[in-house]
């Protein structure tokens, strides 16, 4: 599926991808943004939903999409993310609030290729998930 600058591709010699994400994207030439993981922090600086993963997913990408809204961007600019997780209990929830968000945020049925990680812990204790993206700046 294409996008303004972006492409997702799925080759149909590729085995199926195994959730809503495409095997690559083909970026058109232009500038690129490297958003830093985002985390689960509210307004105050405060964690959101310690011991809630529904709340915290919601406010990671809340972050994530006000971060991109700042240069101009969506979620459909996106290149690709990388999602870390603490826990791989976590994978099922992960999984059904992406594919009740992601609808929401992208115009096609097509997602931007991610890479799943499961690590010891994030930058606080109280984090369950944590997610980067490279984004392709608009014209």
């Amino acid at each position: 599926m294409t996008t303004t600058n972006l492409e997702y591709l799925n080759p149909e010699s590729a085995c199926p991808a195994q959730g809503l994400y495409s095997h690559m994207t083909r970026v058109k030439a232009g500038e690129m943004y490297y958003v830093a993981g985002q985390l689960a922090v509210g307004a105050d600086g405060g964690v959101v939903g310690e011991g809630d993963f529904d709340a915290q997913f919601r406010q990671v990408f809340k972050n994530l999409s006000d971060v991109l809204a700042a240069v101009g961007c969506d979620f459909n600019d996106i290149a690709k993310f990388t999602t870390y997780l603490v826990s791989a209990d976590d994978i099922p929830h992960f999984m059904r609030l992406r594919a009740e968000y992601f609808p929401t945020k992208f115009r096609t049925k097509a997602f931007a290729p991610n890479t799943l990680l499961i690590i010891n812990r994030l930058v606080k204790p109280e984090f369950r998930l944590e997610v980067e993206a490279i984004v392709r700046a608009r014209d």
